[in-house]
């Protein structure tokens, strides 16, 4: 018989736990994986955390996360949450698991910060991603690129007319 799975937040000590799931995530997306547990530790578990992050478990095996952070949006007059990790080990695939942990990242949001939504991204060339979030009711934002800023070009932003 399989063990039942337990979703629950990730504290301090799951920082290597927590960033193993993610270097897997990044290896199953073919992604640089940069972060380190001290990293994750410092990021996720620090005076002011970067982010939250929930644990999905199989007796000691992590199975799943998610990890997330607070956004507000001024058009919907609300906070919500960014997910900006949400992976499934091969394993536990089809089982509905990737449903339970954005339905705990919408819990933990809404007793946190009030979160009314959840927004993240999807890389275009996943279908499989795509369609899953499709099917979870998620819609794609039209008339909005990504865009990112790091690196020389955040440094010199103040320098940049």
């Amino acid at each position: 018989m399989t063990a039942e799975v337990t979703i629950r937040l990730a504290e301090a000590a799951d920082a290597a736990r927590l960033n193993a799931a993610l270097r897997a995530l990044s290896d199953d997306l073919g992604d640089e994986h940069r972060a380190t547990d001290a990293d994750i530790a410092a990021a996720g578990f620090g005076a002011e955390p970067a982010f939250r992050a929930l644990l999905a478990l199989r007796g000691d095996a992590t199975v799943g996360v998610a990890v997330f952070s607070p956004i507000y949006s001024t058009t919907r007059a609300t906070a919500g949450a960014y997910v900006s990790d949400l992976w499934v080990a091969q394993s536990a695939r089809g089982a509905r698991l990737g449903p339970r942990l954005l339905a705990s990242v919408r819990d933990a949001a809404q007793a946190r910060w009030g979160g009314g939504f959840i927004r993240l991204s999807v890389y275009a060339d996943n279908p499989r991603a795509v369609a899953f979030y499709e099917r979870m009711g998620f819609s794609a934002r039209t008339g909005e690129v990504g865009m990112i800023l790091d690196g020389a070009a955040l440094r010199a932003i103040g320098d940049r007319a």
